[in-house]
């Protein structure tokens, strides 16, 4: 399984891959497949070669179902699509799966077919509100899953506090949600926030609440504040900032070097 928290200064660093829609989605181009997996290998390769330690393969639609359910044909797409990441890359790169909106168990699936190494999960625990409506967490049917295909060596990663969650009543800190999703059987949790000095308040909390859980950072960094942010926490999902033609893009080796060099340069 691998080891989310920092050791010795070395944050984790993992870069995202945005997939167009898949078959099995309602937007998918027909005859896109081949470039869809030829774009992320590419993606893939340009993570490793500039530094970052993995990746996480991401579903991206328009739409999407709010429960731990994914089309046949899209979690067969994915497993394609990962198992390519997965060949074209080192042993020591780490590959992620996320079937958006929540589709946890299908990530499960596709992570242990193709050999990754962790899911995300957008909602572990509690409730969140979608602009596809409520999507609510289910941990004993994942965890209950992840053993069924003795998929324990899988890592999961949970939103806590992101642009995919925030807890439904807003009543429960950062901190508390975290010590539940980690209880659940999270082995980090991941938040963000635009407002950096907010992102910074909610690592706090983590850090106060549930000390011992890894925290990965969910988004809104970039090359200009990468430092001062990752330097507060474990790690980070990294996306925009590396993509070519902003979100969605393919990533490009001399951004993700730029990031790393950044990131890096906080613990020598």
């Amino acid at each position: 399984m691998p080891e989310f928290a920092a050791r010795a200064g070395h944050k984790v660093l993992l870069g995202m891959i945005h997939l167009p829609p898949l078959p099995g989605s309602p937007y998918h181009r027909r005859g896109a497949l081949g470039r869809i997996v030829e774009t992320a290998v590419r993606s893939a390769r340009a993570l490793e070669n500039g530094g970052a330690d993995g990746c996480l393969v991401q579903t991206a639609d328009r739409v999407y179902g709010t429960g731990d359910e994914a089309d046949p044909a899209r979690v067969a797409a994915m497993t394609l699509v990962v198992s390519e990441v997965v060949r074209a890359t080192g042993p020591g790169f780490r590959t992620g799966v996320q079937i958006m909106r929540n589709a946890v168990s299908a990530s499960l699936a596709v992570a242990t077919v193709a050999g990754a190494s962790f899911v995300r999960a957008a909602t572990l625990v509690g409730a969140t509100l979608s602009p596809q409506g409520l999507v609510e967490g289910d941990p004993l049917r994942v965890m209950s899953y992840r053993r069924s295909i003795e998929a324990e060596d899988v890592a999961l990663v949970a939103d806590v506090d992101s642009m995919h969650f925030s807890w439904l009543s807003g009543d429960k800190t950062t901190g508390q949600v975290a010590k539940w999703a980690v209880d659940a059987g999270a082995d980090a949790v991941t938040l963000a926030h635009r407002d950096e000095d907010r992102t910074l308040a909610m690592i706090a909390s983590v850090r106060e609440t549930a000390p011992a859980a890894p925290v990965l950072l969910a988004g809104y960094t970039n090359h200009r504040n990468a430092a001062r942010l990752v330097g507060a926490a474990d790690g980070a999902f990294v996306g925009t900032c590396l993509e070519s033609d902003g979100w969605g893009g393919e990533v490009e080796e001399q951004r993700v070097h730029d990031y790393v060099t950044a990131v890096r340069a906080v613990g020598e």
